[in-house]
């Protein structure tokens, strides 16, 4: 197991790579392989290798947690917006060999109104939305936003509570164009979801 990316300073866990093993058996990591991580670290399968990460720290649940409050009672349930999307937190989504894990992902729902019924989430999302921390930050601007793109992943957003920004960027003939950076307390109306704006300010534990 060969530890990648680390920060002396980091203080909210470690990534590791597990590829020396299947390297040695001529393989690549499988769902067995990922299944076999104890539950208390977030694994994922990123162009045939098993990467683990700690569960996040209490900054980066809340940014989580007031996002989806910001956005499912307009997007997903039609409450003082159009509704129209399905959202989902730290699902494991199977794309093409590859198992990744976003913070938050939303579908259209005219794409699949079963999404919700199926034991295993095949279908690339419409927007992805990846909470940055000191760990995965280089794991999620790299790897993960290359497969989101190969899998036509319309709108990606970063989220990073430590410099309290919000990054959009949307796919354009396959490459990821930077449409807006907001920080601090800017309003956030931004694709897709710019038809309720809401406070950034609400994303950051000190408001």
């Amino acid at each position: 197991m060969a530890e990648v990316g680390i920060d002396p300073s980091d203080d909210d866990g470690i990534v590791v790579v597990v590829g020396i093993e299947a390297a040695i058996l001529g393989r690549k990591a499988t769902y067995k392989d990922l299944r076999e991580v104890p539950d208390h670290l977030i694994a994922e399968i990123l162009e045939g290798d098993l990467w683990v990460s700690p569960h996040p720290l209490p900054r980066h649940s809340h940014a989580m947690t007031m996002l989806v409050a910001a956005l499912v009672p307009p997007f997903q349930h039609g409450n003082g917006g159009p509704g129209g999307w399905q959202l989902l937190a730290e699902i494991e989504v199977h794309l093409h060999g590859d198992v990744l894990v976003p913070d938050l992902a939303g579908w259209r729902s005219d794409r699949d109104p079963e999404l919700m019924e199926r034991p295993r989430v095949t279908a690339a999302p419409d927007w992805v939305c990846e909470i940055l921390s000191k760990s995965t930050e280089k794991i999620d601007r790299g790897l993960k936003m290359q497969i989101y793109a190969r899998e036509k992943v319309g709108h990606l957003w970063f989220v990073d509570p430590r410099k309290r920004t919000l990054e959009i960027f949307k796919l354009v003939a396959g490459v990821w164009v930077p449409i807006r950076s907001l920080k601090d307390d800017a309003v956030v109306a931004a694709e897709p979801f710019d038809a309720v704006p809401f406070p950034l300010t609400r994303l950051w534990p000190e408001g």
